[in-house]
């Protein structure tokens, strides 16, 4: 039997776990100078987002996450989101947080459970870690629906958080069953993810609850749609992410949305977040693409030249301000732009309305 060794770097990270030690975005180590570097265009991180960790890595096995259960190799090795999350002693975070929210501020901080049986009491004591030193910071937790009931959702509260995330990921149930539930061998139930998603908004109020909605994992058009105007209804928060496959996940070798879809993605949800887009101004085809859209060509030109439909999607600063812009958080360094951590300027644009090919759907109407 051949013996299996572990390169001495890992096996030190066997032991370093959570709540004493937290994996945290690479983007997230530059803003707080924990690493070297820069991001294109001088964008900063708004958000300092931070994962649990454990030997184990996660318990779920959604079938496009590189934390997945069945993922080969070693935890460590894993990614997630495509990148490396390096891993530093929480209290250490902690004090870097403190140092730049008293220097010039910090958008907000988020905390992202794994599938664990130890994932809730950590999630409990590194948002009071954080909190007990950065008093003012805004703190989301990004929970595993999974590990939570409704007391669990109020002893977050009472720790410092004031926003939940919840990763749904999927637009519809049976995507949800194929990806993240049984279909999958995996722990997650559509239903109870609803009830704390639905629990979480009783709790914390309207908009103060969000869900991570992934395009690209086999769902149609319209089942987007239908989410984002029954989100939108609820008043909870709905956050796009572009699915990107991770090498190693029993999705690496599923396609990307093409980028025409996930433009028209982005901007109808715009419009019906923001400028109240009936429901009959979309129409699908069979297969439930979108097929023609109905809408005032004014105020589609207005929201295009903003540039914010086209933006990431993410938890907002403490004066209401998107903080969580994620960069490369769909994308790798050299790819096209997916959702933009900044506001797009006149040449990204140009390049927007290239991608989206609007005109092959779009009626326009005075």
């Amino acid at each position: 039997m051949a013996k299996v060794t572990i390169p001495s770097y890992l096996q030190a990270e066997q032991f370093q776990i959570s709540p004493d030690y937290v994996r945290i975005s690479m983007a997230a180590a530059i803003e707080l100078r924990l690493k070297p570097g820069r991001l294109l265009r001088d964008c900063r991180c708004g958000c300092i987002n931070l994962l649990q960790n454990y030997p184990e890595g996660c318990y779920a096995n959604c079938t496009y996450c590189g934390l997945a259960r069945e993922r080969p190799g070693v935890p460590e090795d894993n990614t997630f989101i495509r990148v490396a999350w390096p891993l530093y002693p929480t209290d250490l975070v902690a004090e870097k947080i403190a140092e730049k929210e008293a220097k010039d501020g910090v958008g907000r901080v988020c905390i992202a459970q794994v599938q664990d049986h130890r994932a809730y009491d950590d999630l409990i004591d590194m948002t009071r870690r954080i909190r007990r030193v950065a008093k003012e910071v805004p703190i989301s937790a990004l929970v595993s629906a999974t590990t939570l009931n409704e007391e669990r959702l109020y002893k977050i509260k009472e720790a410092g958080a004031d926003i939940i995330g919840v990763g749904l990921d999927a637009a519809s149930e049976e995507v949800f069953y194929n990806t993240r539930g049984k279909g999958a061998r995996s722990p997650h139930d559509w239903d109870h993810h609803w009830q704390i998603i639905r629990a979480a908004r009783r709790l914390f109020g309207p908009m103060k609850v969000n869900c991570h909605i992934i395009v690209g994992l086999g769902e149609t058009d319209r089942e987007l749609v239908d989410l984002f105007y029954q989100l939108k209804s609820e008043q909870i928060a709905g956050y796009l992410f572009s699915f990107n496959p991770e090498p190693g996940t029993a999705m690496q070798e599923a396609p990307r949305a093409p980028i025409q879809r996930w433009r028209r993605i982005q901007l109808v949800k715009y419009l019906i977040e923001n400028y109240d887009l009936p429901p009959d101004a979309i129409e699908f085809d069979a297969p439930g693409n979108i097929a023609r859209l109905e809408a005032p060509d004014i105020g589609v030109d207005a929201a295009i030249d903003t540039g914010l439909p086209f933006m990431t999607n993410g938890c907002p600063d403490r004066d209401g301000v998107m903080a969580c812009n994620r960069p490369y958080g769909s994308y790798r360094p050299g790819e096209e732009y997916r959702d933009y951590p900044f506001v797009p300027n006149t040449d990204d644009l140009v390049v927007i309305r290239k991608q989206m090919k609007l005109d092959e759907v779009w009626a326009k109407i005075s």
